[in-house]
Parts: structure tokens; C-alpha cells; sequence
């Protein structure tokens, strides 16, 4: 590889603008323990890890770390870290394609959720054993035949003694089977009022009966998306997050967190380090297309910086957010077809295979990557509407 295309990708590990001392220090103990992690067996570097490297154990081990929850207040479990330091240990978890799904909602918007709008009671009672790594949440968006339309779900929850009975159903609901418990956005409205209006979030819990959770097996075999049917559930009161009918906003706000993190381009960085690092025999065109990834994830990752900074504030950066996820999950499809094309010209037998292993895990997962979140469609139409605006 070339001098030019190792300083750029030297460069990509710096952060931008650069970091506090702390922060660095933070960064290699997180590399210290996923180089132990690895050696023993407790982790297996993937592609798409964050969705799809369901492990319990290694979510528990990052708990007692106390790298789950970062920013939470202390009297919940949490270190009251600054936004920076939690963004650069997920980016190192991410480019080392650690197994964190198990954990990986609970973290990213259900906590934050809670702390927005939760009651004291709910942030006590979920919020530290969701810091520990014990306690994994699923999140219920999706619905059939009502694709990115958040605004057109159907599953209803209507009020009874104590609480509400949930019916419908949810889908490409990531880790249903494992998770101890749904956020879950249902109608509480009338069917003819606006979603702004009628849309409630509830917590249920996953062991309630009425529940059936059917895997849904994807092209590499496994099985993380589930279908999630709901025959009159009960749903305590308590477990209403925020305002009944209040729920749109608040979806809003969490779709922010959602679209905006470096997941959404780091998805496919163990394969396309390892094809980077790979000292072949020099090649013009081969050090332009990876000199091409990296320039967009340089940009991508300085986008998803600054909007880190912001995600605790008033105002959700939606667009901004939408934008995030529009070009990174693009990336990651180049990405593979990049890799696709340079895949014989690793010199390393070892690393050849590693990329080959991950390429498959990257291809077979690539169908979803421009789906999940909101389709880019969708976030296409979220930046134009924006535009019309301005």
C-alpha cells in the first residue's frame, strides 16, 4: 500500500478535532481489552457486529468495565463520562467488530429514552442493570406492510383496569428472543388522527404471556430479525414512557441517536482495514478506491462527531442524522464492492482469509444495511423536505 494511503488512514484513527488526554487514555484501555478479549476466546471479530454479535457475556464484561451506559448519572449506574469519551469507545468496539447487539439498544436510545422521559421509578429499576450489561432491550418499530412509515403502525393498545392490552404485531425486530424487555411505539389513538397525536411508546415485558416471537433466518443462516405477535398483553400503567399520545416526539428525538452513530459506517471496517493494511505489490488503481473509502469516512466520521455533540439537546438533528445514515450505509455497500474487487490481491494468506471471511459476512448481510433505521428513501425524503423548507 502506499505511503499516501497509510498517512490517511493513520489519520483516520485520530479524532477530529483532536482529543483530550483522557479520552486517548480511554481509547487504548478499550484496545488493551479487546486484544485480551480476543486471545481468550471471549469475543470473535465480525462484520455488522452491532446488530448481529448477540453475546451476553462479553456485554456483561463491557458492564464491569463500565463502558455501558458512560454518560448516564452515577446514581443510575452510569459514569457521567462526557458524549466524547462513550463515542470513542463504541468506534473502537465497532472497528474491532465486537459482538455488542446483546447490549447494543439498551446503550444507544433506550437509556438516553429514559432519562428524557421515563419516571424516577423506571429510570431506578432499568437503568443500572442495563449499565452492568444484565438487562437487554429490543426495540418495536417496524410493523408489516408499514415498511419506514412509522406513522402508519397499527398495533393498538387500549386501556383496561391498571393498564392497556397490546395487540398487533412487530417486525425485523433485532434480538426478540433474547431481549427481557420491548420499547415499543403502539396506537392508543384513533386510527384517522395524525401519528403526532396518537402514538404511545410502552415497556413490555418480553415474558408476558400473549407474546410469540418467531425468528426470522437471514442469508447467512442465523437468525437476530424475529417477528413479534402481541395477543392482549398486558401493559401496567407504569410502564407508559412518557405522555400517553406523546409518543411521535419522542421517537423523533430517539431516531437521532439511531441514525447518527458511527454504526452506520463502521459496519464493514474490520473487512476494509484489513484489506487496507495489506502490504501487496504497489497498485495505482487499488490505492485510488481505497484512498476513496477513506476520505468518506473521514467525512463521515467528523459529521457523526459534531452530531454527537448534540444529541442531549432540545432539538433532535434529524436531518443531520438522516444525512449520516444516507451516505454511511451507501459507503458500506461500496465498501463490499470495493473489497469484491481486490479481495486476490491480499498477499497475506492469513489476512486473505480473514477478509474473506468477513466479505461474506459483510455481503450477506448488505441487504439491511440500507433498510434498517429508515430506508435511505426515506432519509432522502426527511433532507428534501428540509430543504423545501429552508
Amino acid at each position: 500500500m502506499s505511503t499516501l494511503v497509510e498517512s490517511v488512514l493513520e489519520l483516520f484513527t485520530e479524532s477530529v478535532p483532536p482529543e483530550p488526554d483522557e479520552i486517548t487514555a480511554e481509547r487504548h484501555r478499550v484496545r488493551t481489552f479487546l486484544e485480551q478479549a480476543t486471545h481468550s476466546g471471549l469475543m470473535i471479530s465480525e462484520c455488522d457486529s452491532w446488530l448481529s454479535g448477540h453475546s451476553a457475556a462479553f456485554s456483561a464484561e463491557l458492564g464491569r468495565q463500565g463502558w455501558i451506559g458512560m454518560t448516564w448519572p452515577e446514581q443510575y449506574g452510569g459514569r457521567a463520562t462526557s458524549a466524547p469519551a462513550r463515542f470513542a469507545v463504541i468506534e473502537e468496539l465497532l472497528a474491532a467488530g465486537a459482538p455488542v447487539a446483546a447490549h447494543w439498544f439498551s446503550d444507544r436510545q433506550i437509556g438516553p429514552s429514559l432519562l428524557r422521559h421515563g419516571s424516577e421509578a423506571q429510570r431506578e429499576f432499568f437503568l443500572p442493570a442495563m449499565a452492568r450489561g444484565e438487562l437487554f432491550f429490543c426495540i418495536g418499530m417496524s410493523e408489516p406492510e408499514s415498511g419506514s412509515d412509522l406513522g402508519s403502525v397499527r398495533s393498538r393498545a387500549s386501556q383496561t383496569a391498571g393498564g392497556w392490552l397490546v395487540n398487533g404485531s412487530k417486525i425485523w425486530t433485532s434480538h426478540a428472543d433474547k431481549a427481557h424487555y420491548m420499547l415499543a411505539l403502539v396506537r392508543t389513538g384513533r386510527v384517522e388522527e395524525r401519528a403526532a397525536e396518537a402514538l404511545t411508546q410502552v415497556i413490555i415485558d418480553m415474558r408476558q404471556p400473549g407474546i410469540t416471537v418467531r425468528p426470522i433466518r437471514t442469508l447467512d443462516g442465523r437468525e437476530h430479525f424475529c417477528e413479534v405477535i402481541f395477543d392482549d398483553v398486558f401493559v401496567p400503567d407504569d410502564n407508559v414512557l412518557g405522555r400517553v399520545d406523546g409518543g411521535w416526539q419522542q421517537v423523533m428525538g430517539e431516531l437521532g441517536f439511531e441514525r447518527s452513530g458511527p454504526e452506520r459506517f463502521l459496519s464493514t471496517f474490520p473487512m476494509f482495514a484489513a484489506l487496507a493494511s495489506d502490504n501487496g505489490e504497489p497498485n495505482q488503481a487499488r490505492d485510488e478506491d481505497l484512498g476513496s473509502v477513506i476520505a468518506r469516512l473521514s467525512v463521515l466520521r467528523a459529521m457523526s462527531t459534531r452530531i454527537n455533540h448534540h444529541l442531549d439537546g432540545d432539538d433532535a438533528p434529524g436531518v443531520a442524522a438522516a444525512i449520516v445514515k444516507d451516505l454511511g450505509t451507501t459507503l458500506e455497500n461500496d465498501t463490499i464492492d470495493i473489497t469484491r474487487r481486490w479481495m486476490d490481491s491480499i498477499a497475506d494468506p492469513q489476512r486473505a482469509s480473514d477478509v474473506s471471511r468477513w466479505f461474506t459476512q459483510a455481503q450477506t448481510h448488505a441487504p439491511g444495511f440500507t433498510l434498517r433505521g429508515g430506508t435511505n428513501e426515506i432519509m432522502r425524503g426527511i433532507i428534501a423536505r428540509a430543504l423545501e423548507v429552508s
